[in-house]
């Protein structure tokens, strides 16, 4: 653990007020969270729905599929897992002899939350022919119940590579899934859950939006309802998004996902202009769950060590095998 007096010697008030957020202050504490890197041999792994400050400090920078595949490779002694609560579980089940840390412990996910474990259990009684696919918002104990795990950007693949002579099984998620039907052609079970920011677009305000900027490709995440993907120019993951508007010749892009995926896409193609999609309410449609992590969090959680993500070794060793198969399939050409 690292003494908390080296930080009060850097001047780091550990409980800021909004006034002393100030640029000043972010990059003291930048720099203070990357000398603690470097003494605890640590990796900062960060969604791309983070905040900026959280992102431009952060090792790696992605999606769940890609901050997954960081967590298999890394060295580190100590994993500090910037996003929510199932992410850092992930890390873990992978890396079960390292320190996993997360900024906050109650960051979660309405999809995880959709999708208690014994109500899965329950369900999946009623067919001994279901083969359970779960998308990996959702926790450990969902993880050790599935057959494989999925993102949204391999869920078409993972769909895909399902036994034939299975019955699927989609959880939690029923818009990813229902998008994954549409592609694969395969029918499936959808468990009825959803992410509560993803569904706040509507078909009628993104068809104003898109007459205010005519010409400018929409592009949706696959967890947004099907009348709002119906609209979209591209439906993808975010790592999917940063591919498709580096590639494309628009200059100026519309974004229906969580407002976080901004800041990446403006770092990682610059000279384009990237216009948050509104919602019926606001222009600003951000994860409350994700944006509970701050820089001040991160650097106490990493002077602290804790909060600790910690899991039984019954249910790593359980969970790890859905994630391997979703692993060694991403992998496959």
């Amino acid at each position: 653990m690292i003494d908390v007096a080296e930080g009060m010697a850097a001047g780091i008030d550990r409980f800021p007020t909004r006034a002393q957020r100030t640029p000043e202050r972010l990059d003291t504490l930048s720099r203070e969270i990357l000398d603690l890197k470097k003494k605890l041999n640590a990796i900062i792994l960060a969604h791309n729905y983070q905040v900026p400050e959280i992102q431009d400090v952060a090792d790696y920078v992605g999606d769940s599929l890609g901050l997954a595949q960081q967590a298999a490779k890394t060295n580190a002694d100590v994993i500090v897992f910037c996003g929510v609560h199932f992410m850092a579980e992930t890390a873990k089940i992978i890396n079960p002899t390292k320190t996993v840390i997360l900024p906050d412990k109650d960051a979660g996910c309405s999809l995880e939350a959709s999708c208690p474990p014994e109500r899965l259990r329950a369900l999946q009684a009623t067919n001994p022919n279901f083969y359970t696919i779960a998308y990996i918002n959702c926790s450990a104990e969902v993880k050790a119940l599935s057959d494989v795990i999925c993102t949204s950007g391999n869920a078409v693949k993972i769909v895909n590579a399902a036994p034939k002579d299975k019955d699927l099984l989609f959880v939690p998620d029923e818009n990813l899934g229902s998008w994954v039907m549409e592609q694969t052609g395969r029918p499936m079970t959808l468990w009825r859950g959803f992410c509560y920011v993803h569904v706040e677009w509507t078909h009628n305000t993104l068809m104003k939006f898109r007459q205010q900027h005519p010409g400018a490709p929409l592009v949706a995440h696959p967890e947004c309802t099907k009348a709002v993907r119906m609209l979209a120019d591209e439906v993808c993951s975010t790592e999917k998004m940063v591919h498709f508007c580096k590639s494309h010749p628009s200059k100026v892009f519309l974004i229906a996902t969580e407002g976080g995926m901004l800041h990446r896409l403006r770092k990682e193609c610059p000279g384009k202009e990237f216009i948050p999609a509104p919602t019926d309410n606001c222009r600003c449609n951000e994860c409350k769950f994700m944006k509970m992590n701050t820089l001040e969090k991160l650097y106490d959680c990493m002077v602290d060590l804790k909060p600790e993500l910690t899991l039984s070794p019954e249910i790593i060793e359980r969970a790890r095998l859905p994630i391997d198969r979703m692993l060694e399939i991403s992998a496959r050409p």
